[in-house]
Order: structure tokens, then C-alpha cells, then sequence
């Protein structure tokens, strides 16, 4: 079993304020750090901007923008979290968009294709996955792909 509580005790023991806004994961992300207690210190946000009107209305990122490159890319994980930051201000800030399933996958961007971005001080990553399972496991491989991540950069 992956501990996800050693890298959320980690970030809230250097006070790091989190912000998260996900898509493809529907609140799973931001369930793993509410699970932890005293996180109530850093975690600033979590949105689950699951339309494209969300991400319009919410994240301010422009319907030509989702027109453009589709609310499966990474440009919108990138000015997802970007935005994000801009309106919260976290020192950490993550984004998910993706294809969960089972249906809804096209040649160009099949089920399990996912993006996601994290944002922490200077740096921004913006990293692309394809994964195989249900739904929930496409949604579980994502928010261990960004612990994982987290694990490295924080």
C-alpha cells in the first residue's frame, strides 16, 4: 500500500498552503490530504471544475483556449494550475484533466489519457499519462502519479 500520509504530513510540516483544482479525479486528490488530520493549516482549496463552463467561470481559462486544445491537454493542466495559483496564491497548487472512462476516449486522446500540473514555488510541471483500468483505477494511478511527483519535489 502506497502511504500518501507521509508525504502530506511532510508538506504540512513545512507549511507549504495547497490549492487543488481536479477534473478527471472528481475530489479524490483532495480527499487524501482532508483524510490527514491539522491539514485544515495549509489546504486553502480544492475545486472540482468537471465542465468546461467550471474551468471557464471558475479558472478564467478562455473558451477559445478549450476550443483550441480541448479540456484534455496540456495546455489546459497548465493554465489550469496556473490560474489556480493566480487566484489562491498557494505555495503548492495542482491540476487534473483527463479521460477516466470507460467511455468518452477518441483515437487522438483515448481513455486513460491524463494530464496533470503542479506548481510549487518557481517551477511548474506539467506531465502526460496514459493508463489502463476502470475508471477508478485511471483515477487512482493519477493522484499516485502525483504523490509520486510530489515525493521528489517537495
Amino acid at each position: 500500500m502506497y502511504s500518501y500520509n507521509i508525504i502530506i504530513r511532510k508538506i504540512l510540516s513545512k507549511n507549504i498552503s495547497i490549492s487543488i483544482a481536479e477534473s478527471c479525479t472528481g475530489g479524490l486528490l483532495s480527499s487524501k490530504f482532508t483524510s490527514v488530520a491539522g491539514i485544515s493549516k495549509i489546504f486553502n482549496l480544492g475545486l472540482i471544475p468537471y465542465s468546461n463552463k467550471s474551468k471557464s467561470s471558475l479558472l478564467k481559462i478562455s473558451q477559445n483556449d478549450l476550443k483550441k486544445y480541448g479540456s484534455v491537454s496540456h495546455q489546459t493542466a497548465s493554465l489550469m494550475v496556473k490560474n489556480l495559483h493566480q487566484l489562491t496564491k498557494s505555495k503548492l497548487c495542482i491540476s487534473t484533466t483527463g479521460i477516466a472512462g470507460p467511455s468518452g476516449g477518441t483515437r487522438t486522446k483515448p481513455v486513460g489519457l491524463i494530464y496533470f500540473g503542479i506548481k510549487y514555488r518557481n517551477k511548474t510541471i506539467i506531465s502526460e499519462k496514459k493508463f489502463y483500468g476502470s475508471r477508478l483505477q485511471v483515477q487512482q494511478k493519477t493522484v499516485k502519479a502525483i504523490f509520486t511527483t510530489l515525493e521528489k519535489l517537495i
